[in-house]
């Protein structure tokens, strides 16, 4: 894994697992929690690059060497926090998509609402992240793949609305809901950084919404 600052010491390593990353500790691990909870609080504050290791380990109560036996780096504190958003996204947008048959105007905007309510509860992180990502492989590895996961369920989705005759055929499916969910990572994530120009916030929703809507039905308010 590329490393920006704060490379780990030889005398602390320790066998790597999954995506280079440490063997994760259990979720209830109240250190790894603090850690988490230093980083989302400092990042309120200061840009990724001002954090240290350091910063890391104090704000946690805990010593430098004791930060290696959790993460490998400050970076990859960051990568945690994006997936742990992504799976507390993920369960409330599969039961979002599987009401869609039944109330597709509902299921679609639920869909959209919890991609803004999720990462938009944590856009200190989201803004992490993103500078992350110019210097980081990984880091972009890893959201191209959330929203190809994204894009795969999407997809599914309007295949099935066109299956039963409700959504428009036409545009390959999978390119529909690639540039459907493009839309939105760039949309959110411009009101999330303070990006001018940018959507208003309060407006984001519906106008995401009526685009979606129209891609996929030819109109705002197709059932």
């Amino acid at each position: 894994m590329l490393e920006t600052v704060d490379t780990v010491p030889t005398q602390v390593q320790s066998p790597r697992s999954g995506r280079g990353r440490r063997t994760p500790r259990t979720s209830g691990d109240e250190r790894e929690q603090a850690i988490l909870q230093t980083a989302e609080r400092l990042l309120e504050e200061r840009s990724f690059g001002e954090i240290s290791v350091d910063d890391l380990a104090r704000g946690a109560g805990i010593s430098r060497p004791t930060f290696y036996f959790y993460f490998s780096s400050k970076d990859d504190v960051i990568l945690t926090l994006i997936d742990r958003m992504v799976k507390e996204a993920a369960l409330a947008r599969d039961e979002a998509l599987r009401r869609l048959a039944a109330d597709p105007v509902a299921g679609w905007r639920e869909t959209i609402e919890i991609f803004y309510a999720t990462f938009g509860a944590h856009r200190a992180a989201i803004r992490a992240a993103a500078d992350l990502g110019a210097t980081n492989v990984e880091a972009r590895a890893l959201w191209s793949q959330i929203m190809d996961g994204w894009a795969s369920h999407i997809t599914e989705r309007i295949e099935a609305e066109r299956d039963r005759g409700a959504a428009m055929r036409g545009l390959p499916a999978r390119d529909l809901a690639t540039a459907l969910l493009q839309m939105n990572e760039r949309v959110l994530r411009a009101i999330f950084v303070e990006e001018t120009p940018a959507v208003a916030e309060d407006h984001a929703i519906d106008i995401l919404d009526h685009v979606w809507l129209s891609a996929i039905y030819g109109a705002s308010d197709r059932r």
